[in-house]
């Protein structure tokens, strides 16, 4: 960090990122070396075979060049371990010796035609053992520079060509001026259609069309944004990571904040209500499990699930006038009605159409709660991969709502999708004529339950009395008008340090101050935070107390960027050269904050050992606010714990925890019993 500059142009990769690929490079090239010595010292003077002296020269030759391949790497590895990150200074000759090493790959890919053409000389009538070694140094010749060839490739940066970008000089940095100008639109479009064709190289399995192509220019642009004004190679991050985790770690035990306080009171009718929805919620959590399909089912049942599956694919199926969409073999519906163990005349519509902004999802009488449910499914699919990406925001009109608010675009336009199939194709119509009395609830999991959200919204208007269970939905899904709004009838639940529930524009751009700050201010190389980071993650302990610059610094010192964090985010990659003149670090913010919907459920693991923790895990409950899920948390369980089975596996814990309490209080007060 920076990005370091080779031939003109900057490379995803920093000068301090060569400590650990350069020393297994080096461990395997004098292994090798030494090989080949012993090889040369063993066969010296038995090398009057035909070709024999050909060989001789290879091997010779061989010798001296890993010799001074060993020498450079030695250097290079040296070279790359002093400094820290935010202090490339120490290392400021590093890029002369990369080239040195660079150069020596020319003679090292001679060397390996050499040895291929004389390995494939059938004239050649040495001793088996040489021509064995060879080979094998031949092979690992070619491996080590194809290796080498796929990690130029890695690290190239489309966006790294200085000239490209730097202003000439005596052109007037003032935006207003044509010039100027004009090279910045340059820049943002050339880095625009760079992640457009990545993007787009990731999607090439699937049908692509104007949605897409809108979709594609719109996460590239967010994309752009994003990472426009830092200068991080991938390491860095990494490392920055790992520092905000055991920063996390250390803090876990000192006094929390009043927002982090639970925020229920502990009275016996809040923790009914508690309760009553814990129970709702693990019931519920069944459909939008369900809606996934077999997936799920075969994630969940890995062993079992196929042989159930193929035996109930032919028996149990709906007309095809109630499912659309692809469900070849019938799995799909087999899969439902084994998570929910309703019957198949229990359904009234099934749609497995996937497309970016529509969505799966099913409509089935739930004749236990009483309740038409439509449960929608969450992300199984590039489609729906692109409709949580298109994170812009737009309004949402509401009548009864007196300040209408912001909604995430793209899950604004699946749950748009699900109410007209719901309200214009007479879905909702036919559920209510079979069962008039039953109620409406929604339900869904990760981009389900964002969608279930504002379609409850939509549809409050029509069924006052709807609920809606959002399973582990996306941070940024409303404004905080429309948040308030919806603690009337939308309950979230979050598991955890769930990263999902605390996803949002904001929150990325703290998360990515918080990774400059730290980073820039570790006064520890880059390669041990990165060994003792896997170490503790791996294998536990307590978290290194890294040294940085903030140590011992007044709290009003701590509010201003240091020097190093100011570069970090002023100092433009080349990519993105700094034309705008204000200051990124003091900016307001760019993207509106966007909340979780209705009220919260917070669901914790508890556990006595921080990593392996035993079969047996318990989990509390309490009701939680929005201001807890301002921050992305680091943790190895921040995807685990979004992962819907970990999220039914808690809620069914608590569910039973809470029914066998209530079978002990109902022995402990039995008259009878006295």
């Amino acid at each position: 960090m920076p990005g370091l500059v080779l031939f003109g142009r900057r490379w995803a990769i920093g000068s301090d990122d060569f400590v650990l690929p350069g020393a297994f490079e080096l461990f395997v090239r004098l292994v090798w070396w030494i090989g080949i010595l012993v090889l040369y010292a063993v066969h010296k003077g038995q090398f009057d075979c035909p070709g024999g002296g050909l060989l001789h020269s290879y091997l010779l030759g061989l010798i001296i060049l890993l010799a001074f391949i060993i020498c450079a790497l030695s250097a290079l590895v040296y070279i790359s371990m002093q400094g820290t990150i935010s202090n490339p200074g120490p290392r400021k000759s590093l890029p002369k010796i990369l080239y040195t090493r660079l150069l020596l790959y020319f003679p090292e890919f001679i060397w390996a035609v050499v040895g291929a053409v004389w390995v494939s000389d059938n004239s050649v009538q040495c001793e088996k053992t040489v021509i064995n070694g060879v080979i094998g140094t031949v092979i690992a010749s070619w491996i080590i520079i194809i290796f080498t060839i796929i990690g130029a490739v890695i690290v190239f940066d489309p966006l790294g060509g200085k000239k490209t970008f730097y202003l000439p000089e005596g052109v007037s940095r003032n935006l207003e001026s044509s010039q100027s100008g004009q090279l910045l639109y340059n820049v943002k479009s050339s880095a625009t259609r760079v992640w457009e064709k990545r993007i787009r190289l990731l999607c090439c399995c699937i049908v692509q069309d104007d949605d897409h192509r809108v979709a594609f220019t719109s996460i590239a642009e967010l994309f752009r944004n994003y990472f426009s004004d830092t200068d991080l190679v991938p390491s860095d991050i990494a490392a920055g990571l790992i520092l905000l985790h055991q920063e996390q770690d250390k803090m876990e035990n000192c006094p929390k904040e009043p927002e982090e306080v639970l925020c229920h009171s502990p009275s016996s009718l809040v923790s009914d209500d508690l309760d009553v929805e814990l129970e709702n919620a693990a019931h519920y959590m069944l459909f939008a499990a369900a809606a996934y399909g077999w997936p799920y089912y075969v994630y969940t049942n890995p062993y079992t699930a196929l042989c159930k599956l193929n035996g109930d694919c032919c028996r149990n199926r709906p007309t095809d006038a109630d499912i659309t969409g692809s469900d070849r073999h019938n799995f799909h519906f087999g899969a439902i009605l084994k998570i929910t163990g309703l019957q198949y005349r229990d359904f009234i519509h099934i749609s497995f159409h996937n497309k970016i902004y529509e969505i799966p999802f099913f409509v089935a009488l739930d004749h236990k709660k009483e309740a038409i449910v439509v449960a929608v499914r969450g992300t199984l699919s590039f489609e729906d991969i692109l409709t949580d990406l298109s994170a812009d925001c737009e309004d949402l009109t509401l009548e009864e709502v007196l300040e209408n608010g912001f909604v995430h675009k793209g899950i604004t336009q699946a749950a748009n999708y699900i109410y007209r199939k719901l309200i214009n194709d007479g879905i909702l119509n036919q559920a209510f004529t079979i069962a008039p009395e039953y109620k409406l609830v929604i339900v869904g999991h990760s981009l389900g339950g964002g969608t279930a959200s504002i379609l409850a919204i939509m549809l409050r208007n029509s069924f006052p009395t709807l609920r809606c269970y959002a399973f582990s939905p996306p941070g940024g899904l409303l404004s905080k008008s429309l948040a308030d709004y919806t603690k009337h009838f939308i309950v979230s639940v979050i598991v955890g340090k769930d990263l999902v529930a605390r996803l949002s524009m904001p929150n990325m751009e703290d998360l990515k101050r918080r990774i400059v700050r730290i980073v820039a201010n570790c006064n520890r190389p880059k390669y041990q935070i990165l060994l003792r980071g896997c170490w503790y993650e791996v294998f536990g302990g307590d978290p290194d107390d890294f040294p940085t610059e903030l140590d011992g610094r007044n709290q009003d010192a701590l509010t201003q960027p240091l020097l190093a964090e100011e570069s970090l985010m002023v100092h433009r990659s080349p990519s993105y050269n700094a034309l705008e003149e204000e200051p990124h670090l003091n900016s307001p913010p760019q993207y509106p904050h966007l909340y979780l919907p209705g009220k919260i459920i917070h669901v914790v693991e508890e556990c006595s050992s921080r990593r392996l923790c035993s079969s047996d895990i318990k989990y509390t409950a309490r009701w939680s606010n929005e201001t807890v899920f301002s921050s992305i948390l680091i943790s190895p369980k921040m995807i685990t714990d979004h992962m819907p089975d970990v999220v039914l596996k808690a809620l069914n814990s608590l569910s039973q925890e809470h029914a066998s309490c209530l079978s002990c209080q109902t022995r402990e007060y039995d008259p009878s019993a006295v």
